[in-house]
This record gives structure tokens, C-alpha cells and sequence, in this order.
């Protein structure tokens, strides 16, 4: 038996050392995916905290000699307004989008209707209508509905326009809601209104959060809407960050702060909520 032992060393081992390449493979690679994502990061964080007279694409990969605060003090205060109506615009937006795609949701797999699956179709085809196609009668009915130029006028226009993609979220997490569960609630004398609000509201906290964060990305993150729909006073960050990126008298180093100021938001988001995503993600939210 000893020599039948250690006749069988010599032959696994090389193979467990072959093995091991493939992994050795995918970190390296990993690895270098994580560099070239951190390298603009890298370049924007160490320009931000240089002064004026080092803010320079000559110098933008070295580290600053004299590290500064007074970047983010002047983009702070130039992109704080924006920050504001960017909250004012998300934070509404995306709560009215999940409530409007999840009653739709619900009525078109649960509380299905004759011609319903025409009607689901039909809410798909908004979802590859570009902004550029609908400007024109957009700020028409805008006018019309004298909410043009605000920031209500804006967060109408991204509900509206989030409908198809937040329905198709909700609809395709209900399909794996079992259907014994809405009998059931009818049998006990629950109505539409009733088995939605009590039992199906309260299982679809994953549809919600991958819904909720997907707005949110959405509209914090437009630009084209926010400049044609409303005025100076209500632009929201990324209006007020491509102001000061296009000025030709700003400093790097601002226009470097600028950038990572308006990107926190949506980065906190995901960090905080980006379990719950992939959660909803993986429990059917987008399947189907």
C-alpha cells in the first residue's frame, strides 16, 4: 500500500498544478479589467485636489505637489442648484414610475383583460421611441398643459416615457407569482384593488428596488429632456455640468470635481442598493 501511495503522487500533482492556470487566467485578466475602469477615475481624483497652476493634461497622471480643496469648494457651489433639482426630479419620478408599472404589471399577468396581450405589446413599442422623435409634440403638449420650463413638466415627461420598460419590469416578476395565490384571495371575497394592495404589494419589493434604481439612474442621468423642458433655474446636474465642462475659462481641476460630484448619487445608490437589484434581477424581474 505505502508504494501504490507514493507511486500516485507524481501524477496528480502536475494536473492539479495545470489546473490551476485557467484561474491564475481569469484573475490576471480581472485584474487588468479593474486598471483600465480605475485609470480615468485615478486621473480624475488626483486632478481634482491640484491647484491651478498643475491642472494641466501635460502633468495628468502625476500626483498633485501641493494638494488643494478649493476645486471641489468652486465646483460645489456652481453644481449645488443642479444637485437639488436632480433630487427633485428623481426622487418623484422614479416612486410614480414603479407605482405606475407596477399596477400595470399586475393587471396585465394577474387581472388579465380581453386584447391584453395587444395592449402589452403595444406599451413595448414606447420602449424604442427615441427622445430626439417626440421632442417637438412633447413641448407642445407641454405648453398646452402650461407646464413647460419646471420641473414637474419633467417629471411627467420621464413617467410617461418610463411606463413601457417599468410595465415590462412588473409584468415579467407577477408571471412568477403563482396564480393560486390571486384564486385564492378571490375566494375569500378579495377584489382587484384589494389582492393587489394586500397580496401581491407586499411580495414585490425586488421588482420595486431593481425598478426604483434603474429610474433613478435614468433620470439623474439625462440630459437631453432637461435642456429643451425646462429653464436656467431649473436645470438639474447634468445641464449644469456640461456648462462648466464647456466653458473654455474653467480649470481642469473644477471641471474634474464637477464630474465626481455628480456622479455620487447614482454611485451611492448602487453601492447601497445594488444587492436588492441583482436580488430582483435574479427572482424574474427582467425574464420572460
Amino acid at each position: 500500500m505505502t508504494t501504490t501511495a507514493v507511486a500516485q503522487k507524481p501524477r496528480t500533482a502536475p494536473v492539479a498544478r495545470a489546473s490551476r492556470w485557467p484561474v491564475y487566467l481569469r484573475f490576471v485578466l480581472l485584474l487588468g479589467f479593474v486598471l483600465v475602469f480605475l485609470l480615468p477615475i485615478y486621473v480624475l481624483l488626483v486632478t481634482s485636489f491640484k491647484p491651478l497652476t498643475e491642472a494641466d493634461p501635460s502633468q495628468a497622471w502625476s500626483l498633485p505637489r501641493v494638494w488643494t480643496t478649493e476645486a471641489w469648494r468652486v465646483a460645489w457651489e456652481k453644481l449645488r442648484p443642479g444637485i437639488a433639482n436632480s433630487f427633485l426630479l428623481t426622487i418623484p419620478g422614479s416612486l410614480l414610475s414603479a407605482a405606475l408599472g407596477a399596477m400595470n404589471g399586475f393587471v396585465l399577468s394577474k387581472w388579465r383583460f380581453p386584447g391584453a396581450d395587444v395592449v402589452f405589446t403595444l406599451f413595448l413599442f414606447g420602449m424604442f421611441i427615441p427622445y430626439q422623435g417626440v421632442m417637438i409634440p412633447l413641448v407642445q403638449l407641454m405648453v398646452s398643459l402650461d407646464v413647460y420650463g419646471g420641473i414637474p413638466g419633467l417629471v411627467l415627461a420621464h413617467v410617461v416615457y418610463g411606463i413601457p420598460i417599468c410595465t415590462l419590469i412588473f409584468r415579467n416578476y407577477y408571471v412568477t407569482i403563482p396564480d393560486e395565490l390571486m384564486e385564492a384571495a378571490r375566494v375569500d371575497g378579495a377584489g382587484m384593488l384589494r389582492t393587489f394592495w394586500s397580496i401581491v404589494i407586499p411580495v414585490s419589493g425586488p421588482a420595486f428596488a431593481v425598478v426604483v434604481i434603474w429610474q433613478f439612474t435614468s433620470l439623474w442621468n439625462d440630459f437631453l429632456f432637461a435642456v429643451f423642458l425646462t429653464g436656467p433655474s431649473s436645470w438639474p446636474t447634468t445641464v449644469m455640468l456640461n456648462n462648466i465642462a464647456g466653458a473654455q475659462t474653467v480649470p481642469y481641476s473644477q471641471q474634474m470635481a464637477a464630474a465626481i460630484l455628480a456622479s455620487v448619487p447614482t454611485m451611492l445608490v448602487y453601492v447601497l442598493l445594488g444587492r436588492f437589484f441583482m436580488r430582483g434581477l435574479m427572482a424574474g424581474a427582467l425574464k420572460g
